[in-house]
């Protein structure tokens, strides 16, 4: 792997870590940031030791969203840098981890505000330890949740609850984020680390194809209708079929039938 200035990169059982690593500024984003999780999330797409991405930060912060400083005043007056730059943030934590290839799972340790949520909700998954502190505070430096935020918000929460947090500012916890769905689950800070990998790795051990078809079908047909999404569905079929040699049918169901393994029950072994 590269070795970049803002991120530590780990990869293990099938899963990579991706450490966001500008603990002296809480994790808080900055151009170069953006520029090195672009570069990190393209390297591992066709990694094969990566099968999963899990995202977190380093010490007991995950991201304290927008570096405001090097983001909003440094570029103040570089607008064609800025445009550049906030489009590189808005399409990865927005487009490329939506429609990245392999699972990506957010691991909150800690502090989570502002442009932080945009990363948590372009994650498949999402965990937190329990008191894990999240944030919309945009609104007491007299902004709004810009960017991706808004429809990061809008896509994942109830309006009463977004509209609540984004208006007041005030913070909640891992155990509130997981109940107003935001997360899946949140866990004891000393379990955090092995919960959330406990999860990747098992995802991980899943078939690479199916994997990424799983997401696929999710996400698109979000964005169709019936019939569309139906087509696309025959055609995501068919094109499994051909990633996995027919694997899901001559594999996964004929053992089945013959009795070598329960799928509700369990993964298949090949």
């Amino acid at each position: 792997m590269t070795t970049y200035e803002t991120l530590l990169i780990e990869k293990t059982d099938g899963c990579a870590v991706v450490t966001l690593n500008r603990p002296a500024k809480r994790n808080a984003m900055n151009p170069g940031l953006h520029r090195d999780m672009t570069a990190a999330l393209e390297e591992l797409r066709n990694d094969e030791a990566a099968k999963a991405v899990v995202i977190t930060g380093a010490g007991d912060v995950f991201c304290a969203g927008m570096d405001l400083k090097e983001f909003f005043v440094e570029l103040k007056d570089k607008p064609a840098e800025y445009e550049a730059v906030w489009k590189m943030a808005v399409e990865w934590r927005g487009r490329t981890l939506r429609y990245y290839p392999k699972p990506v799972i957010a691991m909150v340790n800690g502090y989570c505000f502002g442009g932080a949520f945009s990363i948590v909700e372009g994650c498949d998954l999402a965990f937190a330890a329990e008191d894990a502190v999240f944030g919309l505070s945009e609104i007491n430096f007299k902004l709004f949740p810009g960017g991706c935020v808004s429809k990061s918000l809008a896509n994942l929460l109830r309006p009463r609850d977004a509209l609540y947090y984004g208006m007041t500012g005030d913070k909640f916890d891992g155990v509130e984020a997981a109940r107003i769905g935001f997360i899946n689950k949140a866990f004891p800070k000393d379990k955090l680390v092995e919960e959330t990998m406990n999860i990747a790795r098992k995802i991980a051990a899943k078939d690479v194809h199916a994997l990424r078809a799983t997401k696929d079908g999710y996400r698109f047909s979000l964005e169709m209708s019936w019939e569309a999404a139906m087509n696309y569905s025959m055609a995501k079929e068919l094109e499994l079929v051909q990633r996995q040699s027919d694997a899901w049918r001559k594999e996964g169901i004929q053992d089945f039938l013959e009795g070598k393994y329960k799928p509700g029950l369990e993964t298949h072994p090949g």
